[in-house]
């Protein structure tokens, strides 16, 4: 089984993945294909996607039982111990759920202090 995730992919490459492939939602393709043929088609991606995005998974006999290759991701494939993991790219700006323009105070909290001065 493969499926393929399209973003801001051009015409050409959704035709082309129409006549081997079943289009379930616009930009995500789903099918049975042999791995040559699969091959191919990654190789078509690759050749006429421009600066869209890709993303293909598909069965294998491993420990996960699939194997995924990107095109055009911030996020990118690595791998952890045997294991295929994604790896996000962490952004110095970005703070977990605050805005931008909060900063964090260093240092220990008001409940740890209270806790360890006993008051």
């Amino acid at each position: 089984m493969i499926v393929i995730v399209l973003t801001a992919a051009p015409p050409k490459i959704r035709g082309h993945l129409t006549r081997w492939l079943f289009e379930i939602s616009p930009g995500v393709y789903v099918g049975k294909v042999s791995a040559r043929v699969r091959e191919l088609i990654w190789e078509q991606i690759l050749d006429n996607i421009r600066d869209g995005r890709a993303v293909m998974v598909y069965s294998a006999n491993n420990e996960q039982g699939l194997e995924f290759k990107t095109y055009g991701q911030e996020w990118s494939p690595v791998d952890f111990e045997g294991l295929e993991l994604i790896m996000r790219p962490h952004n110095q700006g970005e703070s977990s759920g605050k805005s931008q323009g909060a900063s964090r105070r260093k240092g220990w909290s008001n409940a740890s202090r209270y806790r360890r001065f006993g008051r």
